[in-house]
């Protein structure tokens, strides 16, 4: 008696099942690439504002790379949440391909781990979409739109000039 069926119909079937998670593993990977790489444009931000806050003399303008590195700094951590919960999605889902797989090729019919496995993958996902929006949200909110109001308020007055 052999534990591993190697009728074909089995086989194919077990492909077939194990691969469709395989889909969601592309998205996760694309997500962790994307948020990947706001961090390291943060981090970037970041090590600019320190430069210019180590020659710096003026108080208002220290005051203000000051808030943006805390900004920054939750950002950041925002980022680095997401990229940990997608990690973790994506060995669910991984897991889950494998329960699927080895389930189907051994004739094991319980795919109650395999259920579960991808539920955790799915909530993972979904904070992790959550703490990239409010990554983004914030990204948003140190931006000072009073000051561009101004700049373009003094650009009009001097094209009226003219």
């Amino acid at each position: 008696m052999t534990i591993w069926s190697l009728d074909p119909q089995t086989v194919t079937h077990s492909i077939q099942l194990a691969l469709a998670p395989v889909f969601f593993l592309t998205a996760v990977a694309g997500m962790i690439g994307s948020v990947a790489t706001r961090l390291a444009r943060i981090i970037d931000r970041a090590r600019v504002l320190e430069e210019a806050l180590r020659t710096a003399t003026d108080h208002e303008l220290i005051g203000r790379h000051l808030k943006e590195l805390h900004f920054l700094r939750g950002r950041g951590r925002l980022a680095n949440v997401a990229i940990g919960l997608l990690t973790m999605c994506g060995l669910c889902i991984g897991l889950t391909i494998v329960l699927l797989f080895v389930g189907e090729a051994f004739g094991i019919s319980d795919h109650r781990y395999a259920v579960v496995s991808f539920l955790l993958g799915v909530l993972a996902f979904v904070s992790a979409l959550c703490c990239f929006l409010w990554e983004t949200i914030m990204a948003t909110r140190i931006l000072d739109f009073h000051t561009l109001s101004q700049a373009k308020a003094a650009a009009r007055h001097v094209d009226s000039l003219r």
